[in-house]
């Protein structure tokens, strides 16, 4: 396309002329997107660091508060554990104390029992005793009468043997 004037020559020129701004600027702005990011990846590793940093803190704290609880917990079921094991001694103790009570009652009541079979049976044999001692008494009445019987015979045999 040439008129002679050179404006095919200019256009090419021009042509050439933004092309090469095209690729400065081109290159300026990957220069800068690539600035951009090398910040950028720098920043994110400095946020990722910062998270893993962060995480590992909290997860710290929560291992810490996790045991802590963990602790109570088991302190809270120990003292729960010696609470029933305390009643439940305190309940045998008083069943313990009941059987004594019992026991205690029964072995009365058997000494006592005992004691009555005893009187009874001295009771027994003071009756027996007595018997005894009214039967000999008794006994040597009836020889007395028997003899007080004979005595008047006797006394009248020594009267006749007196007369004659």
């Amino acid at each position: 396309m040439s008129n002679g004037n050179g404006v095919a020559e200019t256009l090419s020129n021009a042509a050439e002329a933004v092309a090469d701004t095209a690729k400065d600027i081109g290159k300026k702005v990957a220069k800068k997107a690539s600035g951009a990011v090398k910040a950028a990846k720098k920043t994110a590793k400095k946020a990722e660091k910062a998270v893993a940093d962060t995480a590992s803190k909290a997860k710290k704290a929560v291992g810490k508060k996790v045991a802590a609880a963990k602790k109570s917990l088991k302190s809270a079921s120990d003292a729960g554990k010696k609470e029933v094991a305390a009643l439940k001694k305190k309940g045998a103790a008083k069943k313990k104390t009941a059987k004594k009570k019992v026991a205690a009652k029964k072995a009365a009541v058997k000494k006592a029992t005992k004691k009555v079979a005893r009187k009874a049976t001295a009771k027994k044999a003071a009756v027996k005793k007595a018997v005894r001692k009214v039967a000999k008494k008794a006994a040597p009445k009836k020889a007395v009468k028997k003899a007080a019987k004979k005595a008047p015979a006797k006394k009248a045999a020594k009267k006749a043997a007196k007369k004659k």
